[in-house]
Parts: structure tokens; C-alpha cells; sequence
């Protein structure tokens, strides 16, 4: 076995995950071809299965193969990721027309990710607030009052998803045992969607939030919650042995913070959406709709994962910082 497929599997946990995932692939392409073949299912719903089929296939290895191969890829991945749902979100919330704040919070994003790569903390975490200052002033010298707030508040609101939230997963990379951590948050967070609307379909029952997310069940997302709590406690117990986060109180909560966080992320997409009028924030993923709608749910769960975690453990605090401006 080549040096890098040591390291890059050299936690169990990360065997785990990414044979689990390949099982799972297998498993799906199985039985959607059963149905095609017996013809138990509509030839719509095939075709919608197989297209979804297809997205993951696409997605998966463009999901795990950055983590597996390094620090350095899985923040390029994290930044292209986070530009590409801002592209989204600006073209869908009409931001993009302001060509002054959009190139503002591009290079927030930029500028963000580059100090998670230099693994430079303080101004990784200074970054927020400064980006917000640039935000607020940037556009007051075209003289240009009216709308003021609206733009700037979409500014400010797409910088801290795609900017400040999703840049922390990419920080996580910086240390040593971040691959099984990260791809458990990926997972995770896959593994709550399909849970939701398995379980709802399967139980039914009254509509969650049925204004902002009309498909959304009670049942669902309570099933959810506690299979995919269930699922980050217990791969957090091998990640995190002989540390001070493993305990049943604290690992529990891990997994609630991702059940109910990445739902959280899904419903604020949702209401954006609905405000704007539109089913999709894009067609780029045929059976999913856009980027931004695939991967809504890891918004709020990087952030609130990685203070999380740091509170016990921290990130990379065994390896060098400021590896770029340090030199």
C-alpha cells in the first residue's frame, strides 16, 4: 500500500465511511434496477431515481476524493464549494447586478479560505467581523442610498453561509485526524436528509413547518434527528477515544448539533426560497436542483461543529500555523 492511501486510511472510521458509502451506491443502483426491470415503479419515478443516482455518483467522489487526499485539496474543495453556492445565491436573490458588494464578499470568501489554509486562526476568526465593516462601508461611495439596507443585508447574510460557515469545515483539515471527522460530518448530514423524508413518507403525520417546506413532516424530522444522532455518537466514540468529548452526554450532543443543525440549514434555504418565489436554486444536479440545494445542510452544522469540538479538543493544535505569511 502506497504511503498516501496509509495515511489517508489510517483511521478506521474512514474505511468505514467511505465503504460504507460505496455499499450504499451499489445497493441503490441494485435495487432502482429491479424496479426498472420489473416494472413496479412509474417510469418517471425510475427516471427521477436514476438521475438522483447519477448526481451521487458525480458528487460522492468529488465529496470524499479532496478529503482523502489532503489538507490542501479539502480546502480548494471547501472554496470552490463555497463560491459555487454564492454564485446561487446571488443570481437567485438578484445581488449579482451589484457588481461592487458581490466582488466584495468573493474575495471575503477568497480571503477567509486563505487563512484557513495558512492555518492562521486569529485572522481566520477576525475575518467575520472585518468583511462585515468592508460590507457596510463598500457601496456608501457611489452615493447610491436607496436600497442601502437590502443590499447590504444580503451581502452580509451571503458571506457568513457561504463565507464565514462554510470556510470552517475546510479549517477542520488542519488537523492531523480530520479526515474521519470531516467525512462523518458529510455523511451525517446526507444520512439526516434521506432519514427526513424516508421516515416521513413511511409515518406520515402532520406538517412541520408546511409554509416554508410543504414535503417537511414532525415524524420525519424527529426519525431523523435520532438516527442520525445515534449514527455521529457513535462513530464520535472511535474518533474521539481518550479524549474529553467522549462521553455519552457530550457525543450526544455532537449529534444533535448536526440532526438539528443541518436541519436548520435545510429549512433556511427553504425559506429563501419560498421568499424568492422559486422551487430550485439551480439545475446544475439533475434529481437534486442546484449546488446550494444539496448542500444547505452543512451551513450551520461547520461552525457550530467546529466551536464544538474546539471547545474540548481544538483543531491543528499540533501542527504548524501560519504556514504561508509565517515563512
Amino acid at each position: 500500500m502506497s504511503a498516501w492511501a496509509t495515511t489517508a486510511f489510517a483511521h478506521p472510521v474512514t474505511v468505514w465511511i467511505v465503504a460504507a458509502t460505496a455499499g450504499v451506491v451499489a445497493a441503490a443502483a441494485l435495487v432502482i434496477a429491479a424496479l426498472s426491470v420489473t416494472g413496479r415503479a412509474p417510469p418517471a419515478l425510475r427516471r427521477e431515481l436514476w438521475l438522483r443516482l447519477g448526481s451521487w455518483c458525480v458528487l460522492l467522489p468529488l465529496m470524499i476524493g479532496p478529503v482523502l487526499a489532503g489538507r490542501v485539496w479539502t480546502i480548494g474543495a471547501v472554496t470552490a464549494l463555497s463560491l459555487a453556492c454564492y454564485r446561487e445565491y446571488a443570481r437567485a436573490t438578484g445581488l449579482f447586478r451589484d457588481h461592487l458588494l458581490s466582488f466584495c464578499v468573493v474575495i471575503g470568501i477568497l480571503a477567509v479560505n486563505f487563512a484557513a489554509l495558512d492555518h492562521w486562526y486569529g485572522f481566520f476568526m477576525a475575518l467575520w467581523p472585518l468583511t462585515i465593516g468592508v460590507l457596510v462601508v463598500a457601496s456608501i461611495p457611489l452615493d447610491r442610498p436607496s436600497g442601502y439596507i437590502q443590499r447590504v443585508a444580503l451581502a452580509v447574510f451571503g458571506y457568513a453561509l457561504f463565507g464565514a460557515g462554510l470556510a470552517h469545515l475546510g479549517y477542520m483539515a488542519n488537523d492531523t485526524g480530520y479526515r474521519p471527522i470531516v467525512l462523518l460530518l458529510l455523511m451525517a448530514v446526507g444520512l439526516n436528509d434521506v432519514a427526513a423524508f424516508t421516515l416521513g413518507k413511511l409515518i406520515g403525520g402532520p406538517k412541520l413547518l408546511p409554509a416554508t417546506s410543504p414535503n417537511k413532516t414532525i415524524s420525519g424530522a424527529l426519525g431523523a434527528a435520532t438516527v442520525t444522532t445515534a449514527l455521529v455518537a457513535s462513530l464520535g466514540w472511535f474518533i474521539f477515544q481518550g479524549k474529553a468529548i467522549a462521553n455519552p452526554v457530550w457525543l450526544t450532543a455532537l449529534g444533535l448539533i448536526v440532526a438539528l443543525g443541518g436541519q436548520a440549514g435545510d429549512l433556511t434555504l427553504s425559506s429563501i426560497k419560498r421568499d424568492l418565489g422559486i422551487k430550485d436554486m439551480g439545475v446544475v444536479l439533475p434529481g437534486h436542483g442546484g449546488i446550494l440545494d444539496r448542500f444547505n445542510s452543512l451551513l450551520l452544522v461547520a461552525p457550530a461543529v467546529f466551536h464544538f469540538i474546539t471547545y474540548f479538543v481544538g483543531f491543528g493544535l499540533d501542527r504548524p500555523t501560519r504556514v504561508i505569511t509565517g515563512l
